[in-house]
């Protein structure tokens, strides 16, 4: 009973936490992990663990299957290079860099231990940067690239965490071994992915309840990475090219009763996965603290997790602002440079080199290091790789997370809305399919719905681009008349002119009036 009101009482604070934090402006996992921290040093506090096989399987998979939902192919070719280079020369730039400061300040740290650590704090969580980045108008490039990085270098850098470990664990691991497992590894984990999408297509096409729907899509994300791992393929790899096939292929024949609550649910579950990541973690550090100060280790650990925090910031500022200088150097050698352009590289270089917050992948990945050898000794610097692993989230978010908006609002970078140009195109040529479809229907509903499907058609083909992307015609309006509407039927309900059955159909069809006048979209 203790257990399941901490849990109640957890949640409710990451709850309030993220109001908190949406409330100032700030990425809601900034708050978290300040909790997370507070929490292991409450009197009295939980200490609950989880089996580290079990972290990343659970806090990452479905994390990962959301971001590649949202993930555009398209954007991830139109912008390959920069992405390319973040997600292989970032992460392996950081990698290298962190590895080397680890072995300086701890020489009996072995390479693979130290690498390990490198791979834990590359990936940057782009959950936290895009929820700043969407309230500041960020341009709309700067924005896919950060999103596109964080949904590959999670791969690539938990790829090397891997290798890495299986060192550690093995004792050794060559170039001739490495290679080998390194291949079979990327392509054989980005074959199964596609492979099991198309495979589980049909299965998953044939159902129309929401829970069960909900049920099978948790059920065969975990199911696909558990595979993969028994396998010996890389379940982040597998998962991520099994979601963006399965969100390629499956989106059009989901119908709007069920793409509500399941997106809404997965947005629910993923805030619950880091509020947990946080508080594991959190809960972590107090026996961290009390062992490093029994052995006399405590200032050292601090500061070697301070120099590791600082030299992941490094690390992505010295790519970043190389890649943009090569890339301006390139522009003017080929008479393409503009005037302002290099100011312009040089501020979104700033903006991108800053976006570096570290979140859940970064605790799961450290949380999942083996608590002993297979020889029952215990993994080496476990405790000091969690603590560093906590430091970078932690300060990565606070200094970065809280300092953002700000950041960008000073550099002054300006979004041109491609997206809403889409959208206008998009709308456009969807409603006049939409009416296409029922030209030589003369019924009264018929002649209602041209009349107001050729209004959205009119005002989205025009060049009035002063209208809000996410309003149709009358959409203030008619949100106002609903709300009376709604009202009105409660009051119904409450005089007892109509039963509860009845009011709840009545409901819905407003609930579902409501989100058709579009507006207030969440950000």
């Amino acid at each position: 009973m203790a257990t399941f009101e901490w849990i109640i009482v957890l949640l409710l604070g990451a709850a309030l936490l993220a109001a908190l934090a949406r409330r100032l402006g700030a990425p809601y996992p900034t708050f978290l992990a300040l909790g997370g921290t507070l929490l292991a040093f409450v009197p009295d506090s939980p200490n609950w663990t989880l089996d580290p096989h079990l972290a990343l399987t659970l806090f990452v998979a479905p994390v990962l299957v959301d971001a590649a939902y949202d993930t555009s192919l398209r954007d991830l070719r139109t912008h390959w290079r920069p992405i390319a280079g973040l997600v292989i020369a970032a992460v392996g730039t950081t990698v290298i860099a962190v590895a080397l400061v680890a072995r300086w300040l701890v020489p009996g740290m072995s390479w693979p231990v130290a690498i390990a650590l490198g791979a834990i704090v590359a990936p940057p969580d782009a959950a936290a940067a895009t929820a700043v980045m969407r309230q500041v108008k960020l341009p709309h490039k700067l924005l896919k690239i950060i999103e596109g990085e964080s949904l590959l270098n999670d791969a690539s850098a938990l790829l090397v965490y891997r290798l890495a470990i299986m060192a550690v664990m093995a004792g050794h691991l060559g170039f001739a071994s490495f290679a080998p497992v390194f291949l079979l590894t990327l392509f054989g984990s980005l074959a199964a992915g596609v492979g099991c999408a198309y495979a589980l297509r049909r299965l998953m096409s044939g159902v129309r309840e929401v829970p069960v729907l909900l049920i099978m899509q948790f059920a065969l994300t975990f199911g696909v990475w558990i595979a993969a791992e028994a396998i010996g393929l890389s379940g982040i790899l597998t998962l991520v090219a099994y979601a963006m096939t399965v969100a390629r292929s499956g989106g059009a024949q989901l119908p709007a009763r069920q793409r509500v609550p399941v997106f809404a649910v997965w947005e629910a579950v993923v805030f619950v996965l880091n509020a947990f990541a946080f508080v594991l973690i959190g809960m972590q550090l107090r026996p961290i603290w009390q062992r490093l100060e029994a052995g006399g280790a405590r200032t050292d650990a601090v500061f070697t997790a301070l120099v590791v925090l600082g030299t992941t910031i490094a690390a992505r500022f010295v790519w970043v602002l190389s890649y943009k200088a090569l890339s301006l150097r390139r522009h003017r050698a080929a008479g393409a440079a503009q005037a302002g352009h290099g100011r312009g590289a040089f501020r979104s270089g700033i903006v991108l080199s800053w976006a570096g917050m570290r979140g859940i992948v970064t605790l799961a990945a450290a949380f999942a290091i083996p608590e002993t050898l297979p020889d029952g000794t215990p993994f080496p610097h476990r405790d000091l790789i969690l603590l560093c692993a906590f430091a970078v989230v932690l300060g990565t978010l606070v200094l970065q997370g809280l300092t953002m908006a700000p950041l960008i609002r000073h550099m002054g970078l300006s979004d041109d809305d491609p997206v809403g140009r889409e959208i206008r195109l998009g709308r456009t040529h969807a409603y006049r399919a939409l009416l296409d479809a029922i030209a030589h229907d003369d019924s009264l509903a018929g002649k209602l719905l041209r009349k107001e499907y050729g209004a959205i058609v009119e005002l989205n083909s025009g060049h009035a681009d002063e209208a809000p992307i996410d309003e149709v015609p009358g959409g203030p309006l008619r949100r106002r008349a609903i709300a009376v509407a709604r009202q009105r039927a409660f009051e119904m309900r409450r005089d007892d002119v109509i039963g509860d059955d009845a009011y709840r159909v009545l409901v819905q069809e407003l609930d579902w009036a409501e989100l058709s006048a579009g507006g207030g979209r969440p950000q």
